[in-house]
């Protein structure tokens, strides 16, 4: 009987053990894993970042070619304008579709 519990005793441990390695494995990918995606992200942002200083440079440019043609606040007012009608369309085409009339068969 005695010999018995001494086998039960190291089979805990042994669960344990197994158990901790286990716990230890999964928290090293995913850090590995996280440490990946961050990288990624932070891309991501970035180009973000360059992109919205490229369409800035961009309707500076346009205000600045209207500017040649009509004063400088009327050109900034049609600048302003195109970009509220593009965010205008972008929001509407992000939007999911409103569900239609369903007909029911009962």
């Amino acid at each position: 009987m005695e010999h018995l519990e001494h086998l039960e005793h190291l089979d805990r441990e042994l669960v344990d053990e197994l158990a901790m390695v286990a716990r230890e494995t999964v928290r090293d990918e995913l850090r590995e894993q996280t440490r990946a995606k961050r990288r990624t992200a932070a891309l991501y942002a970035a180009s973000g970042a360059a992109a919205l200083y490229a369409g800035a440079a961009l309707v500076l440019a346009l205000g600045l070619a209207l500017a040649s043609a009509m004063p400088g606040w009327a050109a900034a007012l049609v600048a302003a304008v195109a970009l509220g009608a593009v965010a205008y369309a972008l929001r509407g085409a992000a939007r999911p579709p409103a569900p239609g009339p369903t007909t029911g068969d009962a």
